[in-house]
């Protein structure tokens, strides 16, 4: 590596660790500021009444005039919806039939994760806020359902982001240089006895960015830590008193070469 580059490089880096340390000062404000919500996808009917709560760290919330969640002791956590995804204009304009079949098994799966990284947050969750059941059919106390739809995951190019890394110094800037990623999911929380929808939520995050790391080499990225970040956020407030704030962490944090 020239000096010439490994200068560069150094100097992205360090301009891109200063724009960290403004937005982390700010937590759910420097995220507003940052990533803009998604588009509405459909699966929340009337999603117009939905709005910026500052207490809260997605970016769109309705609730139920009068929902008391205390109301409720049990928890079904429905299959995470996947339909929105496969609309995602990118995914269709790759050529490969192939590699379509290939990205449709990866959504699949990653559906199957946040859903079982939700239950059991929820389960390991020691303030024991809700009792995770598997079915409607085993609830004795009042329970909701949470129905969740990934609706966004912005594909990653491993290649190009290599090529950016590899090319003369003065091609990018320190912004260009960040490897960022964003997800998307619409929400939905349902009074189990009578189906009636008391909260709707949607967010888009944006996972921890950091110089090309070798151990996220996919289409999908880092998806699974936003997946994981806002399975911890519902169980916080699932558990928030009144008044509390829950709010998001930074978006941007920069990383090491294949650090987790």
């Amino acid at each position: 590596m020239n000096n010439t580059f490994r200068t560069s490089l150094l100097l992205a880096m360090a301009l891109a660790t200063v724009g960290c340390s403004t937005i982390q000062s700010t937590a759910n404000e420097g995220k507003a500021m940052t990533v803009d919500p998604a588009p509405n996808a459909g699966f929340i009917e009337n999603p117009n009444r939905q709005t910026a709560h500052a207490d809260l760290p997605f970016q769109k919330v309705w609730i139920k005039p009068g929902f008391e969640k205390s109301a409720y002791r049990e928890l079904v956590v429905a299959p995470v919806n996947t339909e929105y995804m496969l609309k995602m204009d990118w995914l269709h304009d790759m050529s490969s039939a192939s590699w379509f079949g290939d990205v449709k098994k990866d959504i699949a799966e990653l559906a199957r994760y946040f859903h079982h990284q939700v239950v059991t947050d929820f389960k390991n969750d020691p303030k024991h806020r809700f009792l995770v059941i598997d079915s409607p059919e085993q609830h004795t106390q009042p329970a909701l359902r949470l129905e969740l739809a990934l609706i966004e995951i912005d594909p990653s190019a491993p290649v190009l982001h290599a090529l950016s890394w590899a090319g003369p110094p003065g091609t990018g800037t320190a912004a260009g240089a960040i490897n960022q990623r964003r997800a998307a999911f619409e929400g939905r929380l349902r009074d189990l006895e009578t189906g009636e929808v008391v909260a709707t939520f949607a967010d888009r995050d944006m996972a921890d960015a950091g110089p090309l790391d070798l151990t996220r080499l996919t289409w999908y990225g880092p998806a699974k830590g936003i997946m994981d970040r806002w399975a911890k956020q519902f169980v916080q407030i699932a558990n928030r008193k009144p008044g509390e704030s829950v709010t998001d962490p930074t978006p941007f944090t920069l990383r090491v070469f294949g650090s987790d």
